[in-house]
């Protein structure tokens, strides 16, 4: 529905001949609202949307005008309602995303409403890229059993998934074995502009997943959201959020010989985390930006998340016009992307000078050195030299300063397995390769459709248990080294690195221990593609990176297991060993439960680091071992030159293979083609621990019983104490299910054996297995016990054995029982991370009412309110220990009767002698529509009931 507000409706002639109408953003100028042209640019983007959604009901006047009329320094007190053009969703969080919307339509059916009143208004991409694993390696045939695996254990959700295809009339999918969703995004979903009903706008989109913030490298606003709140955006709700500071990095000078963009996004990382850019918009300008190929600001923009910003924005121009012409877009939509953007004031680098910024920062390009980041957070930069004496220094440093603990005279030790069944050594080692077993067709790994009649047998499939020659493992020791995650694998110059670095390495007589896990799991079908054309990947599949997937790996908690002789022994003997991975997180227990010391590297330092087998030896001062004829080798004899990278780029920019795999899905997939599902508008739940009704919806009716937050909370007990950067995955996993934790042992009791647990991310439709596994991360620490690790702590209930020690699940459901509320506390960043709805779903099914931290993450402070759950924050420095806080005392939380955004409300401690004490907090529901969400106890429940009451 068009509108001609502030005479903004203009008619534009595309280079076909065709007309189309356009809200031009300049006539907002001439109307005087501002200086429109010298906003960010992601501002005005923004803008454009606010101003082409105008309804003057959910987006009124005041809206276009506030946002106009933006100023760099201004307080942040307007909420902006953001329309965005389509939903991408990957498939951990899009799951429970359908899971809901089919739940909604079960409930409207029991209102005896029409279930198509719950329709998504938008268009929809799900990527189904997070649920294969490794769990083989090192062989040619490593895909096709990991897809044979990833499909065996995920049909139910498969099924449940071509369910919703058939549901939704604006709901596609991307099945596996395509690609990660953000990379798929980048070179194939996002289109420049979008043209309905005769209008012409910018792509903008909001994602289930943070690092959805990739596609700000081609000048498209978006970032990631919750399940909860991309389920509104879905159903026609605006994205509203506070007008944005935005931080302008003015990059100047150009990358040195030598260093990778992955040095310069780790560096860029640290920098951001350091200048607290949390919930800005950081918009990235100048000579130095314009110099940068797209892959490489899709590298910095994809780790928005990691420095914390909501995007990492890089506005359109020539670069991003190539880009196009080289992933296959058409020429029709390309001269349509450029004339409407170059028309509406919005083409080309700023450079400085040219916008008002909140903040300038500026960063040389030129300094920039080869880095890493770990060993547990991907903001801690460590300069390749550092690594050893960095590692060194953690390694007897205390558990509390984020160190080991260990005593210095550990670190040069040697620990081997015992009693490892092997014949000739007491010292063994499981080999990736067995070689006497059925191979499937050469080229397999490319064309899976041979492998319908080929495939492995169930006897085959036991994982990659032969052993076969003796090891030693120490500290320090790389158990995993991995090229994966989107941030990395959508470069084509640091994959052509890395395959370079391994013919190089290769033809000095270099090789990889084979207790290391090697896999190379890239973001789209096209990397193996141009890698094979350049032939480079029989270098890299013998050095053991051969292709395990295409998906969202090692960088997600999906490394599969380690051989088991090997797990064994790093337990026993308490090993510090570590993984080096290409990836984009690196948080505790996130990539392998047993390695703790896990570093985020460019691909060609992980195969350097795979070669030297240990983080233990400096690259820049001692060689990486030793080759032919006994020879050191140095890493500077095997690093490409940038030329010798050029060289090898035609092969990564050839428009026709993107369009080739672009075309048709299906086409080699027969293990997504076999699958079958039910039809129709509402989902039958079968019995099933994958999928299962959630009880958001249960008696749901169409007025809220009674608002939440009436009364205040109550004498409440802390379910749990936490320190700071506890992350979503600390909060809700994604790997691996241990046996004897509470969602273990229900998967035992419902007859699923250890085997087929599958992980945390795979189990998201099943809220049983999830409240379950809600803050049973095997390193999360509780500090009402003081040095315990995982998800435990000290039941107060009024049936309590003094100080009893439970699992939080246990004690959680004993606290619901006895109709006690809890609360949580928490220092600075709770919440960093992953968007995982899921973390908040559980904390409110854990019966948690209030949330109590130092800081928030921005996503996750916003699903919290869309659960019903309230974020506090505690004011002037004060902090659960500076309180003593121990987990004894009764708890009351005054002044949410009639709650306002970010007012203060007050904390009552009641102490275990009697003593009483009051604390301001900060409330951090910090808009007008939140206050409405957490009346209606979600946001779900509020559009739920706006949509069967409209």
């Amino acid at each position: 529905m068009t509108h001609t507000l502030f005479n903004t409706l203009k008619t534009l002639q595309l280079p076909t001949g065709q007309s189309v109408r356009y809200y031009a953003l300049s006539a907002l100028e001439e109307a005087g609202l501002g200086m429109i042209s010298r906003l960010p640019v992601s501002v005005r983007i923004v803008l454009e949307s606010v101003l082409r959604n105008y309804d003057d009901q959910k987006i009124t006047q005041a809206h276009v005008t506030q946002l106009a009329g933006w100023q760099p320094n201004a307080a942040r007190t307007h909420e902006i309602p953001f329309v965005v053009a389509r939903i991408v969703l990957q498939d951990f969080t899009g799951v429970p995303l359908l899971v809901d919307l089919a739940a909604m339509r079960s409930a409207a059916e029991r209102l005896g409403k029409d279930p198509k009143r719950i329709e998504p208004l938008v268009p929809v991409d799900l990527v189904v890229d997070h649920s294969v694993q490794v769990d083989y390696y090192g062989d040619k045939n490593a895909l096709a059993r990991n897809m044979e695996m990833e499909f065996r254990r995920n049909k139910e959700r498969y099924q449940f998934i071509k369910w919703g295809m058939q549901a939704f009339d604006t709901f596609r999918v991307v099945p596996p074995g395509i690609g990660i969703v953000h990379q798929v995004n980048l070179e194939y979903l996002a289109r420049g502009v979008h043209q309905k009903n005769g209008l012409i706008y910018p792509d903008t989109l909001v994602g289930t997943d943070s690092h959805t913030t990739m596609i700000n490298s081609i000048g498209v606003v978006g970032w990631g959201v919750g399940g909860i709140e991309a389920e509104a955006g879905m159903l026609g709700q605006p994205v509203y959020f506070l007008t944005p500071d935005v931080v302008g990095v003015n990059l100047t000078g150009k990358l040195r010989e030598g260093v990778t963009a992955t040095d310069l996004v780790l560096t860029i990382t640290e920098m951001l985390r350091n200048a607290k850019v949390v919930g800005k918009f950081v918009e990235f300008f100048g000579e130095g930006a314009a110099s940068l190929s797209l892959p490489d600001r899709a590298t910095i923009a994809n780790m928005a998340p990691e420095y914390g910003a909501t995007m990492g924005f890089f506005p359109v121009d020539d670069a991003t016009l190539q880009y196009f012409r080289n992933t296959g877009r058409t020429d029709g939509e390309i001269q349509a992307f450029e004339i409407y953007f170059k028309t509406q004031g919005l083409y080309g680098m700023p450079r400085t000078g040219q916008i008002d910024y909140s903040q300038e920062l500026h960063l040389d390009l030129s300094s920039i050195v080869p880095s890493l980041a770990g060993p547990k957070r991907p903001q801690d930069r460590i300069a390749l030299g550092d690594l050893k004496s960095t590692f060194t220094e953690l390694f007897s440093k205390p558990v509390a300063e984020n160190g080991y603990g260990k005593p210095a005279e550990e670190l040069s030790r040697a620990y081997t397995p015992r009693e490892s069944g092997c014949p000739e050594s007491d010292v063994c080692v499981t080999s990736p390769i067995n070689q006497d077993e059925a191979t499937l067709p050469p080229g397999s790994e490319r064309n899976l459709a041979e492998l319908v009649n080929n495939r492995p047998t169930q006897d085959t499939i036991k994982g990659n248990s032969k052993l076969t020659q003796p090891f030693e493992l120490y500290h320090g020791d790389v158990l995993i080294a991995a090229i994966t995650s989107c941030t990395n694998t959508s470069n084509p110059t640091v994959l052509i690195a890395a395959g370079l670095l391994a013919k190089k390495a290769v033809e000095k007589g270099l090789s990889v221990k084979k207790h290391i896990k090697t896999s190379l799991a890239p973001g789209s079908r096209v990397v193996t593609e141009y890698l094979n054309a350049a032939g480079l990947m029989p270098y890299l599949e013998q050095l053991g990176f051969n292709l395990a997937g295409y998906g969202c790996t090692t960088c997600i908690g999906n490394s599969g297991p380690l051989p088991e002789i090997i797990e064994e022994c790093v337990v026993k003997d308490d090993l510090i060993c570590s993984a080096v991975l290409s990836g984009n997180r690196n948080f505790e227990a996130r990539i392998h439960a047993n390695i703790r010391a896990n570093f985020l590297a460019s691909p060609p330092l992980v195969v350097a680091y795979a070669l030297a087998g240990t983080v233990l030896k400096d690259l820049t001062t001692e060689p990486i071992g030793m080759g032919k004829d006994n020879q050191p080798v140095w890493l500077k004899d095997i690093w490409p030159s940038s030329a010798e990278v050029e060289s090898l780029m035609k092969f990564a920019t050839q428009a026709d293979t993107f369009r080739q795999l672009y075309s048709d899905f299906t086409k080699d997939l027969p293990l997504w083609n076999e699958i079958t599902s039910v039809t129709g508008k509402l989902y039958d739940w079968p019995d099933s621990t994958y999928i299962a009704e959630p009880p958001f919806f249960q008696d749901f009716t169409l007025q809220p019983a009674t608002e939440s937050g009436a009364g205040g909370i109550r004498s409440a007990r802390a379910l749990a104490i936490f320190g700071d950067s506890v992350t979503t995955d600390h909060i809700s996993p994604a790997g691996a299910i241990k046996e004897t934790s509470p969602a273990g042992t229900y998967l035992l009791a419902n007859q699923v054996t250890k085997a087929d647990f599958n992980s945390y991310g795979s189990r998201r439709g099943n809220h049983h297995v999830m409240m379950r596994g809600t803050f049973a991360n095997v390193r999360i620490k509780n500090l009402m016990i003081p040095g315990s690790e995982g998800g435990i702590t000290r039941y107060r209930g009024n049936d309590a054995i003094e100080g009893e020690q439970m699992s939080i699940y246990d004690a959680a459901m004993r606290y619901i029982k006895q109709n006690i509320p809890t609360v949580v506390f928490a220092g600075k960043e709770y919440g960093t991370g992953s968007s995982r709805d899921w973390a908040a779903k559980g904390t409110q099914l854990l019966g948690v009412r209030a949330v109590i931290a130092e800081s928030y993450e921005r996503i996750h402070r916003s699903n919290l309110v869309g659960m019903g759950v309230l974020p506090l924050q505690f004011k002037d420095n004060v902090n659960a220990q500076a309180l003593g806080i121990t987990g004894d005392e009764l708890f009351d939380i005054q002044g949410i009767d009639t709650i306002q955004p970010q007012q203060q409300v007050t904390l009552i401690i009641h102490g275990k002698d009697g003593s009483q004490r009051e604390v301001p907090l900060l409330c951090r529901i910090d808009t007008a529509i939140e206050v409405d969400y957490y009346r209606h106890g979600g946001i779900l429940p509020y559009v739920l009931r706006q949509l069967m009451n409209g």
